[in-house]
């Protein structure tokens, strides 16, 4: 009975879709800010670095397969 339902509302208009940005450009920045923003990159690099605990070669430890039980085994 698809002939009782009211018909749906006429969906809004597309909005058209914002200016791209201007191209960034190094120029545009002084000395003391471009050695800034490079400093913060490479504190951030050194920060993820450091938060990685294994090698290339993956975690070589032996893991834990006995799973201790109440009764002290």
């Amino acid at each position: 009975m698809g002939f009782l339902r009211p018909k749906a509302p006429p969906l809004p208009p597309i909005a058209p879709p914002p200016p791209s940005p201007p191209p960034a450009t190094g120029e545009d920045l002084s000395e003391e800010k471009k050695k800034k923003i490079a400093e913060a990159i490479r504190l951030k690099k050194k920060g993820y670095t450091e938060t990685i605990l294994t090698s290339t070669t993956g975690d070589e430890s032996e893991p834990e397969i006995a799973k201790k039980t109440l009764l002290g085994q």
